[in-house]
């Protein structure tokens, strides 16, 4: 218990908290915002990838670390278009859509990296984002190491959940994309374009899980290898459910997911004589419990998985 506590105590563990959230935050975001439009986007395990691959080379080619970041959202904001063309104006399944884009975007990522970087032993490398020391705060005991020194795209996160969640519940945009997701026909008789809004969902939410991928590469770590998305896409996919729909809980299950990853790694290290697998699949199980508890109440938006064909009833 004391090994416990020790770890909870940690400022260094809600750092890290924070850290391994952030890609969570923005690829759940972006899917929670599809979805209320009522358009599912299973691309976001390739659109992460191929931002975290485009958003480094741009960097690795002489581009500042925010142009990375905006040309991750511009590739995310192209498959997400190409997602929307198949589903929204075309009617194809989106399950298979997604697959498809998920396919296509994490082989190509793998193949312009193979074919653009020399291949060498040892990946190269970038200067990756830099903590920043909000000043006045870093210095608080505690709170200050573990919450206000993180890198410039963990602060955007965390800002861009809370506009996301004012956006949806409390402007007329936000209101056309509920309904969009619940009643497209009773939208469009309101004069709301519901294929305009998915499309428009669609590949906003597709650039943020570009910058969720980018933020791997760009921020946590330094360099680009193609596996290293590692399913995180396909965790957002559930903490959209986990979440309700709603994006503060997004952000909440993102946090969660996250401690649950950064508690297992502390307890590594110090517990011996345990396979390690045991706690690489901890939060995995663990996240697995709380979606089954939250999925028994959360209401599905009405309309996802639902082609719309105007004037059609």
């Amino acid at each position: 218990m004391n090994i416990i506590f020790d770890i909870i105590a940690s400022a260094g563990l809600w750092a890290a908290i924070l850290r391994i959230a952030t890609p969570l935050i923005f690829g759940t975001l972006g899917a929670l915002l599809c979805e209320r439009a009522g358009v599912l986007n299973l691309g976001i395990e390739g659109i992460m990838t191929f931002g975290a691959m485009i958003g480094w080379l741009a960097v690795y080619h002489g581009a500042d670390l925010w142009t990375g970041l905006f040309v991750a959202a511009l590739a995310g904001m192209v498959f997400g278009f190409l997602h929307a063309t198949m589903t929204v104006s075309l009617g194809l399944s989106q399950h298979v859509s997604g697959l498809g884009v998920t396919l296509f975007a994490s082989s190509f990522s793998y193949y312009l990296f193979r074919l653009i970087v020399p291949v060498a032993g040892t990946p190269p490398t970038i200067v990756p984002f830099q903590p920043i020391s909000i000043p006045g705060l870093s210095t608080l005991p505690f709170v200050g190491p573990a919450f206000f020194t993180q890198t410039a795209p963990t602060y955007l996160a965390i800002v861009t959940a809370l506009l996301l969640a004012y956006i949806v519940f409390r402007t007329p945009l936000g209101l056309a994309i509920r309904m969009t997701g619940e009643n497209p026909h009773a939208a469009e008789a309101q004069g709301v374009d519901p294929v305009r809004i998915r499309y428009g969902a669609v590949i906003i939410g597709s650039a943020l899980m570009g910058v969720g991928g980018a933020f791997l590469t760009l921020s946590a770590f330094n360099s680009f290898f193609p596996t290293m998305v590692q399913g995180r896409g396909w965790i957002c996919i559930a903490l959209v459910v986990f979440a309700s729909w709603r994006p503060g809980r997004a952000l909440f299950g993102a946090l969660l997911f996250a401690f649950f990853d950064a508690f297992q790694l502390r307890l590594q290290t110090v517990v011996q004589g345990i396979p390690y697998q045991i706690f690489l699949m901890t939060p995995y199980i663990l996240s697995i419990l709380a979606l089954a508890v939250m999925a028994r109440r959360a209401r599905v938006p009405q309309a996802l998985m639902q082609s719309y064909r105007r004037g059609e009833r």
